[in-house]
Formats: structure tokens, sequence, C-alpha cells
């Protein structure tokens, strides 16, 4: 909300990380928690994968990750990574030689999992060309790929075992003298990934990268996901995060804004608050609703916007946005500009008036924002 101040108790303290590169995009310390999603094509068949990558940034995605399992999949990353509007970040298992490669390739991070990726010496050829290309590294702990000697130790995969298996790689590269480095530990189990998470937090200065693995189709996934990240984005954990839905890698990145925004992390866009409706909405609420997603999707100034069906909760949900539409009678509502009423609109000219506020609205603050940045050049 443009207008309204942050309240004291909507503050998040977030814990205090070292920051590394991914490419151009910055991770842990000050920077903006970044959000992350993957591509789902065949690496090989290049066209799809740079046009999902591209509808990926259109939706504001800054990272994206990309497997390569096998030589072809290197060979095609130096072609992707050219095309790519955001930092690549190479997804590796089990054959260190496709980090090396992926590094050649120009990947400007390298995801490897601890339990899949090799012995130390290999590891150390994996920091070597890091080193050589510039490239970042994630150490990936999965719950699902434990170490065997971890599993053998605690009977099965558990927090414990999750942040031991994170802290021994974090050892490998630290004695290769290489430090740019963020780190994960993912369960599809939201209490054991939390608990990872929490303990993780305090035995590392490594930047987290946030993550519910497997969580599943839209809906369920998107609940399982809001949850667990939700709930260690509150308390300040995580500097980077990646939604994993079993769909288009679009919805993950709308997702994880949606997650940062109603946590007043990341302002993106346009919130609509709106009734789920009922018999007293004096309009078509959910269609509504469902049509401005759609014509604001374009907009990525930060404003909020509320579409209440009728007077019970219109008035002070319209107090609290940039713009409102609180329904009335006789087929008219009332539109709020700054938590103020401004004018009555009839239903049938609602949606391209909103549409045009919002449009106005947004002009407004990126102009604004670029004197103020002028203005800030100039001094």
């Amino acid at each position: 909300m443009t207008h309204n101040p942050i309240r004291p108790w909507r503050n998040i303290d977030r814990r205090v990380s070292r920051q590394i590169r991914v490419g151009k995009v910055l991770v842990g310390g000050d920077a903006p928690i970044s959000v992350q999603t993957m591509t789902n094509t065949l690496t090989t068949d290049v066209a799809a994968t740079i046009e999902q990558i591209q509808r990926a940034a259109v939706a504001g995605v800054d990272i994206v990750r990309v497997s390569t399992p096998d030589e072809a999949s290197t060979r095609a990353l130096r072609e992707i990574v050219a095309e790519s509007p955001v930092p690549i970040v190479a997804d590796i298992h089990f054959h260190y030689k496709r980090a090396i490669e992926a590094a050649e390739a120009g990947a400007a991070c390298l995801r490897i999992n601890p339990g899949n990726i090799g012995d130390a010496r290999r590891v150390a050829e994996v920091v070597r060309a890091a080193k050589d290309h510039g490239c970042s590294i994630r150490i990936g702990v999965n719950a699902g790929s434990l170490e065997k000697h971890l599993l053998d130790k605690y009977g099965e995969p558990c927090p414990d075992a999750m942040v031991e298996s994170g802290l021994d790689h974090i050892k490998l590269l630290q004695d290769n003298d290489f430090h740019e480095f963020k780190i994960s530990v993912k369960a599809s189990d939201v209490f054991m990934a939390a608990a990872a998470y929490q303990q993780l937090a305090t035995v590392t200065d490594a930047p987290i990268h946030l993550g519910i693995t497997e969580a599943g189709g839209l809906v369920s996934g998107t609940v399982k996901s809001a949850i667990g990240l939700g709930s260690l984005l509150w308390f300040g954990i995580g500097d980077t995060i990646r939604v994993s839905l079993s769909a288009d890698p679009v919805e993950e990145v709308k997702v994880g804004f949606e997650i940062l925004k109603s946590l007043g992390l990341r302002h993106r866009g346009v919130t609509i608050i709106s009734c789920p409706s009922c018999a007293r909405q004096g309009f078509d609420v959910i269609k509504t609703v469902s049509v401005l997603e759609e014509r604001l999707a374009h907009i990525t100034t930060p404003l909020s916007l509320s579409i209440i069906g009728c007077v019970v909760n219109g008035p002070g949900e319209a107090l609290m946005t940039d713009i409102g539409f609180t329904g009335g009678g006789a087929g008219k509502g009332m539109v709020y500009l700054a938590g103020k009423q401004d004018h009555t609109l009839g239903n049938d000219k609602m949606i391209d008036h909103i549409v045009g506020l919002v449009e106005k609205k947004a002009a407004e603050i990126d102009r604004a924002a670029a004197e103020a940045e002028a203005v800030g050049a100039a001094e």
C-alpha cells in the first residue's frame, strides 16, 4: 500500500547473512529477497527453454534454474545463457563434469547436491571451474537424497541429518577457499523443512535459499509453500525463494511474489484485496476480479486495489488501499482514491475505469520515482 506507512507490528527483522552474487543479482545481505523458478522443458530444446525463461522474466523472475543432466544439455546451455534476460543456475546431479561444463558455458551459479556430486577431489575440480568462470554455488541438500552415512547415522531423513550434510559441504567449499555460496535444506514435509532451515540459520551466515521441494500441484503446492516459506520468511529466514509446483514455471513466479507481497517483503504489481462475494454483492465480484487480474498483469509498479461487493467492509478496506471500488445499489458503486471517497461509478463502466485509474496512478508513481532518482544523481 503506497499511501499508508508500514505499521511497527508488521516489521520483519531479516536474519543477517553474507552477500553473494548470482550474475547480476545480489543474494543475501540487504538485497531484496529474490524469486526463482526452474524450467521444465528439455534443455536440449533450446527454443522452448528460452521461451519459457522469457515468459518467467516478464512475470518478474530474478533467477532461473535449468537442468543439465548430460553433455548435450550443457552444450545447449551456452546458447540459453546468451539469450536469457536473467541469470541462469545450472542444476547438477550425479556427474561433476556437468558442473565444469556448465561453468564453461556461462552459468551464473552451479547447484550441486552433496549427496550425489562425489568425493572431495571432484568438489575441488568444480570449485576451480567456478572460480575460473565467476560462478557462485548453491549447496542443495534434499531430504530425498542424503548421503548414505548420514542415513545410517540417523536412521531416516531428519533436520539434523540435513543440516549436517549442508555443513559438511560448506566445509568442503571453504577448505578450497570458496565462499561465494548459498545453501538450501529442502524437504517435501513442511515440518521437516522448516525445522531444518531454522537450525541451519543459527549455524551459518551463508545466504539461504528457501523451498518446499516437490510441493505438489498448483493449489496444494501453493498452500504447502505458503505455509512453509511464509513461516520462515516471517521469522526473517530466507534470502531467495523458489516455489516448487507441478505447473507452469510462470505460476511459481506469481506465487513466489504473492508470498513475499503478503509479508511486505517485496512489492511488485497490483495487490488486489477482494471479498469472496455473497448475496449482498452489488456486482459480480468474482468475474470482475478475474478480468482485472488479467488486464492489470502488465503493471509492475506496486499498487493496492480493493474490490468489495458491498458496504459492509468495502469502505474500511478502501481506506487502506490506493484505489478502491465498493458496490452499492441501483447498479453503481463508490470509487475511492487514496482512501477517500471520490466519485460514484456505474457497474457497467467499472472495469475500464478502474484499469485506467490504476494505469494513471502507476505512471504517476513511476514518474515521481524517476524524478527523484534524477535529483539524487545530480546531487
